[in-house]
């Protein structure tokens, strides 16, 4: 994945939609699977969102910002989005 942010009035406290960031990458996955890469994704995460994304997407971390989604974890967000 190169890059995916909400919206300026879909952050914070007043947000008006949850689970915006989950839905954008299980669809991701659900495209990876599609495709035959098994729901693999790799992607940069911002250092303060690491642990963050190890939380609420079950990615794993490997090395400064490298971050990836293995099957497993795919298989939970597409199943949690779809």
């Amino acid at each position: 994945m190169h890059l995916i942010e909400s919206a300026k009035f879909n952050r914070g406290k007043t947000k008006i939609y949850s689970g915006v960031p989950g839905n954008l990458v299980a669809f991701a996955c659900k495209v990876s699977f599609d495709k035959g890469y098994d729901g693999y994704l790799a992607f940069d995460a911002k250092t303060v969102l690491v642990k963050h994304y190890r939380e609420t997407l079950y990615a794993t971390h490997f090395k400064g910002t490298k971050m990836m989604i293995e099957t497993p974890a795919a298989n939970r967000l597409v199943n949690r989005y779809f």
